[in-house]
C-alpha cells in the first residue's frame, strides 16, 4: 500500500515545491523595498511579508495550522521564545506560530540556497556554529534587537533532534541573552512537523493538522550569569514535560 502512494507523495511534493517557488517570486520584490528601510522597520515589514507568504503556502498545500495557548498571549510583550527543532519545515512553521514581529537566529547555510536564501538573509538573524566570532556576533544582534523590544526566536537544540528523547540538549545561547536582557523566555512546542515532513527526507511532506502549543512564560528577574545552567534546565524539563503530556509522535523512550 505505501508504495502504491509514492507516485500520490511525488506528485504532491512537486505540487507544494512549485507553490513554495512561486510564491517566493512574488514576495521577493517586496523584501527587496524593505531591506531599504533599515533593520527594524524594514526587518518587521519582511517578516509580515513571510507571514503572508506562510498563511498563503500552508493553504494551498493542505498544512491546516493552530496556534493554542496554555495561557493567554500578550502580542504586546517580547520574549525569548524557544522550541523544539526535529523536521526542515519548521522553519516555515515559525512565520504561522509567530503573529508579531521577531527575528530568528538561523543557519548560515541556509542563506546560500537560491531564492530562498535571499529573503531568508534578509529576514533572519544567521549564524554560523563552526565560528566562535561569528557566534558571539550573532549574539550581540540578538541583544540589540531585544533592547529595541522586539521578540527573538532561538531553537536551543541548535539542530535536528533524531533521537528517540523529547528533546536533545540545549545550547546556552538563548538562556544567556534571556538573562542579561531580563527577558522572560516563551517556550513553544512544534508538535506535529515530524509527521508533517520527516527529518530523513523533504520528500515525505504530507498535508495534515499542524500545531504549535505556547507555554506560559518563565520568568528570569533577578536571575545572574551564574544561573544559565539552572534556567536552561528548568526551561528543557518544562518543555520535556510537556512533550510528554501531549504525546509528541517522536517520543519513543520506554
Amino acid at each position: 500500500m505505501r508504495i502504491l502512494l509514492l507516485p500520490l507523495r511525488l506528485l504532491y511534493f512537486i505540487y507544494a515545491a512549485l507553490m513554495f517557488v512561486a510564491l517566493m517570486l512574488l514576495v521577493i520584490p517586496f523584501v527587496i523595498a524593505g531591506s531599504f528601510f533599515g533593520k527594524i522597520k524594514g526587518g518587521n515589514f519582511i517578516f509580515r511579508v513571510c507571514m503572508l507568504w506562510g498563511d498563503c503556502w500552508f493553504f494551498l498545500v493542505g498544512i491546516w495550522h493552530r496556534n493554542l495557548y496554555e495561557v493567554p498571549n500578550d502580542r504586546n510583550k517580547h520574549y525569548i521564545f524557544v522550541a523544539n527543532h526535529i523536521s526542515y519545515l519548521d522553519a516555515a512553521i515559525v512565520v504561522k506560530a509567530m503573529r508579531q514581529p521577531i527575528r530568528v537566529l538561523g543557519k548560515i547555510e541556509i542563506g546560500r540556497v537560491p531564492l530562498f536564501g535571499f529573503i531568508y538573509r534578509n529576514a533572519i538573524v544567521t549564524v554560523d556554529r563552526s565560528s566562535a566570532e561569528n557566534r558571539a556576533k550573532s549574539v550581540r544582534i540578538l541583544k540589540s534587537v531585544v533592547n529595541k523590544n522586539i521578540s527573538i526566536f532561538i531553537f536551543p537544540e541548535g539542530t535536528f533532534n533524531m533521537t528517540n528523547r523529547p528533546l536533545k540538549e540545549f545550547y546556552d545561547g538563548a538562556f544567556r541573552i534571556a538573562i542579561e536582557t531580563q527577558t522572560p523566555i516563551k517556550p513553544v512546542l512544534f508538535l506535529d512537523s515530524y509527521d508533517r515532513m520527516h527529518y530523513s527526507s523533504i520528500l515525505s511532506l504530507n498535508p495534515g493538522i499542524n500545531r504549535s502549543i505556547f507555554l506560559d512564560e518563565i520568568p528570569v528577574e533577578g536571575l545572574s550569569s551564574r544561573d544559565v545552567e539552572m534556567l536552561k534546565q528548568k526551561v528543557y524539563n518544562v518543555m520535556e514535560e510537556k512533550l510528554k503530556y501531549y504525546k509528541a509522535s517522536w517520543i519513543k523512550e520506554q
